[in-house]
């Protein structure tokens, strides 16, 4: 694989690396939302969101586009939504491996 690649890749997994920021995605995959109801939604301060927005921003993984005196964002991928499943269904394996082990070595100790 090319080199630009990976490290567009790298680029774009630091951007997500901050769990306000993966908050933030989740809650613009049910829709279109203002900084006031993603500052709601994610229960978070209205600074702490702006500067996670203003970073998911800078990487295009979000628009905001203005409506009178509001900015609405949005993703600007809709495949976000996917990435952000299969990272839970990783997430819910590597669970579920883990539990099996636990259960075992319980067994084992009886």
């Amino acid at each position: 694989m090319n080199m630009a690649m990976q490290q567009f890749k790298a680029e774009f997994f630091k951007a997500l690396a901050h769990p306000l920021r993966i908050r933030i995605l989740e809650i613009l995959a049910d829709g279109n939302k203002s900084v006031n109801e993603i500052q709601q939604l994610a229960e978070s301060e209205g600074s702490a969101v702006s500067q996670q927005l203003t970073v998911l921003r800078s990487k295009n993984i979000v628009t905001g586009s203005k409506e009178g005196n509001r900015v609405i964002y949005s993703l600007r991928d809709p495949m976000i939504i996917d990435l952000l499943d299969v990272a839970k269904k990783i997430f819910n394996n590597q669970l579920s491996e883990t539990i099996t082990i636990l259960d075992r070595l319980n067994e084992d100790e009886k």
